[in-house]
């Protein structure tokens, strides 16, 4: 049997940057998976990006905010003096540690995960013997490198390893250009002791989180136009509530009215996530909890091109014991569908499987569960990705 060797593991983040329950939870489930597995971890932020700060819904370069939450997380976690933060915008602010003992940190570690790579690597970050990045939103990269992009071929220059979410990568139905770059496959860990079960036949709604309109991230390739909204999908199935029974419940961020009466008027209900998405250990992840089970769609870029992309709210759901119907995006390539998940590409598959779900609740509950214990518990992704890499 192998010796277990205890490694001193840094993630690199921008869970202070962005101070989402999506965002945050992204970071924490990698914490502890590799924490669950008995490695030195910790979680650091360390780049030149200023943070937004909810309390004066700004960005700005006042960093209490954000390492008051970063501190308030890792010490949820179990982690309390394992992180730093430090804005590297020519006046260094740090907290949490010193920056020669950070700088110290990079050089005493034995592996750097980028996770998101949002963050640029700088010479700092260069000390570490292992760089890995872990693609977590794929297809955008992949595109911009195949048209060229310096920025996106220093990024992924700067790492020994591309590990990524994306995985249909490879396979005959994926369109996704892999530019000569070797990728190992990863996914999203989930802390199942945070997300535990909670079957509730009384739910009522199925329900999403996350972003309708964004702007900023399309990229042209081979003529075509690739988008990043999910507002393009979002559209496909503007009439779903008027084709089943079962009432929707979007928690999903607006900024036209015009987005909004269009929603309301086919029967789409709204929330507000913004609130929700700050109480990261109460309200955020209780609205899972509270849901019957997810609908949602994917990207057009992950759709189109089929990049195996599964979304970490995804797999929250799944956790909390809800059954997922999902936007197809190769994902039924790899994890079992047709019962507690399902893929879905048209209208009428979507509507099936609303219908399925609703026709035998418990099991299709008890089976999403299971497929999160399965797929998705945080160890077991921590544990296959340092085997990958070459740390197990």
């Amino acid at each position: 049997m192998k010796r277990f060797q205890r490694r001193r593991l840094i993630l690199l983040g921008m869970m202070g940057r962005c101070p989402f329950g999506g965002q945050t939870w992204l970071y924490l489930n990698w914490l502890r998976g590799f924490q669950r597995l008995g490695h030195d971890v910790w979680y650091v932020e360390d780049d030149t990006v200023w943070p937004y700060d909810p309390e004066q819904n700004a960005v700005t370069d006042d960093c209490r905010y954000a390492a008051g939450h970063i501190a308030r997380c890792m010490e949820r976690i179990g982690l309390r003096d394992r992180w730093a933060y430090r804005l590297a915008d020519g006046n260094v602010t740090s907290f949490g540690m010193s920056e020669r003992q950070l700088n110290a940190l990079y050089g005493s570690c034995d592996a750097l995960f980028n996770i998101v790579g949002a963050t640029d690597l700088r010479e700092e970050h260069m000390a570490a013997p292992l760089r890995v990045y872990v693609q977590c939103d794929p297809v955008t990269a992949e595109l911009r490198l195949a048209n060229g992009d310096e920025h996106t071929r220093s990024a992924f220059a700067n790492h020994q390893v591309i590990a990524t979410y994306g995985e249909n990568y490879g396979a005959p139905d994926c369109g996704v250009p892999l530019n000569d770059v070797r990728y190992l496959k990863t996914r999203q860990p989930v802390d199942l002791d945070f997300w535990q079960a909670d079957y509730d036949p009384a739910a009522r709604f199925f329900t999403t989180i996350g972003n309708y309109r964004q702007n900023g991230n399309d990229v042209e390739y081979k003529g075509e136009t690739y988008h990043w909204s999910k507002h393009h999908e979002w559209e496909k199935f503007l009439d779903l509530p008027r084709r089943t029974p079962q009432p929707f419940q979007l928690a999903i961020n607006l900024d036209d009215p015009a987005d909004r009466e269009r929603l309301e008027s086919h029967g789409w209900r709204l929330v507000s996530p913004f609130r929700m998405s700050l109480d990261i250990f109460g309200a955020y992840p209780r609205y899972f909890r509270q849901s019957r089970a997810e609908f949602t769609v994917a990207k057009d870029q992950n759709v189109r091109l089929r990049s195996g992309w599964f979304s970490e709210r995804d797999a929250y759901y799944l956790a909390c014991g809800k059954p997922v119907v999902a936007q197809d995006t190769g994902f039924s390539n790899i994890l079992p569908t047709g019962e507690g998940l399902f893929g879905f590409t048209t209208g009428e598959a979507a509507v099936a499987a609303i219908a399925a779900i609703n026709g035998d609740y418990r099991r299709h509950s008890q089976t999403a569960r299971a497929i999160a214990e399965e797929y998705f518990e945080a160890s077991k992704v921590a544990a296959r990705l340092l085997a990958d890499i070459g740390l197990d």
